[in-house]
């Protein structure tokens, strides 16, 4: 019975002649009901405990759900595998925490993990003069610091695991070219289904079919072939530095080993990376694979800068490429909820027109947007997105390079970082 039955139901005892007593009892409790309400509003997203938020968050589809609690913070730590958008996604568990899981007179961080590996967080501190009724996305600061409690939260058990669970990924893959007279462009359209799943922290395997639809491109490509076939360890390594390492069979036709590692400064708008590959060529032909015996140390080694009001990243690398030939290469990427759209420009040894080339290149975000698991049946998706890119000088030979893995690209590589994420909680 709520306050406002109950004053009915006193002002109807008062019409019918009942005494006063009963009606000052039921009045007072009346009042108690109503001093509950009022505490209750203003305690609104205030919990004891974590534990409701993490049943919401799983319930959401969020995965490798923790949390741990000291004197001064409360930290979540939890996998976007349900919204194809890490923004979006990112989004909807700050809301939910908001709603159920905001500490009293505490500060409250979520921690944010790939393949169970720590990426960012994002950091609310609290104010006594705070009221949880008008805390707003924009109130949480984006970092790539992870605060003190993930020391405590790595080695908790994770609720709603993504381990040993699989997706079958749908990549299609698109490529043009036009180096023939006789005809405008060659085309080359694949879907290319791939079995992803997640061994232990940090490891993932990548096993794929190349299926051709229309092939212009000649005999080799006409095959159902093995695509990429890779094991892939990642770490979080002290100082902000995230490590991926991956061994097995890459596209353009290499396979061998490859290491990437990026560091982050103390001002995170600039970054440094690099990277080392040793590869040898080899190819499928009726399932039979073909290769030499000469291998190649390529890599490259370069800066980033992130221009946060317009979420666009500059990039300026050395790299050394597949035939052995060194280079100079720049990019400018701009970054949108649905799209990133780059442009870039190299000077390469050997390569024609003084070396000179540049193009263009994008990836746009694939329906459907939002998906989730069910216990360990097998998930089948498109890829979370899809591109192309133009090489302006018509170079054939130099200047090339290979992806360790499937989703390998700058759209996925920008999913995480703090400054897009920040604008997205602000325009979501």
């Amino acid at each position: 019975m709520d306050v406002l039955t109950l004053l009915l139901y006193i002002d109807r005892m008062k019409r019918k002649g009942f005494g006063s007593n009963e009606t000052n009892r039921i009045r007072k409790h009346a009042i108690k009901i109503f001093l509950f309400h009022i505490c209750f509003l203003s305690m609104k997203g205030y919990c004891q405990n974590g534990e409701i938020t993490v049943s919401a968050l799983a319930k959401m589809g969020f995965e490798n759900i923790s949390w741990h609690e000291d004197d001064t913070e409360r930290s979540f730590a939890i996998e976007n595998s349900s919204y194809r958008l890490s923004g979006v996604g990112i989004a909807r568990a700050i809301d939910q925490i908001q709603q159920t899981g905001l500490p009293q007179n505490k500060n409250c961080r979520l921690i944010i993990l790939d393949n169970n590996i720590p990426q960012l967080s994002l950091y609310y501190q609290s104010s006594l003069n705070d009221s949880t009724s008008i805390v707003r996305r924009e109130d949480w600061v984006a970092t790539y610091e992870l605060g003190s409690n993930w020391d405590k939260i790595k080695n908790l058990k994770r609720g709603n695991s993504s381990l040993y669970k699989f997706d079958i990924v749908v990549y299609p893959e698109f490529s043009y070219q036009n180096y023939k007279l006789s005809r405008v462009y060659d085309i080359l359209l694949n879907l290319s289904p791939a079995v992803e799943v997640s061994l232990w922290r940090g490891m993932k395997f990548t096993g794929q079919i190349v299926l051709p639809i229309v092939n212009d491109y000649g005999l080799r490509y006409e095959q159902v072939r093995p695509g990429f076939l890779t094991l892939s360890q990642s770490f979080r390594l002290p100082l902000r530095t995230l490590l991926t390492s991956s061994v097995g069979f890459f596209n353009s036709f290499r396979w061998g080993i490859d290491v990437r590692a990026k560091h982050f400064l103390q001002d995170e708008r600039f970054s440094l990376e690099g990277r080392l590959g040793y590869t040898g060529r080899g190819y499928f032909e009726n399932w039979a694979y073909y290769h030499g015996n000469k291998w190649l140390l390529t890599g490259n080694l370069g800066g980033n800068f992130y221009w946060a009001k317009y979420n666009t990243q500059f990039g300026l690398k050395g790299e050394r490429y597949l035939e052995g030939e060194y280079g100079v290469r720049f990019d400018m990427t701009r970054h949108f909820r649905y799209a990133s759209v780059g442009f870039y420009a190299m000077k390469v040894e050997h390569a024609g027109n003084n070396g000179l080339n540049g193009g263009f290149r994008f990836q746009i975000a694939l329906p459907p947007y939002k998906y989730k698991r069910k216990g360990y049946i097998p998930r089948i998706v498109t890829s979370k997105n899809m591109g192309i890119s133009y090489n302006a000088g018509n170079e054939r030979t130099y200047g090339k390079g290979y992806k360790s893995q499937a989703s390998d690209n700058m759209m996925q590589d920008n999913s995480f970082n703090p400054y897009f994420i920040k604008s997205e909680l602000l325009n979501y």
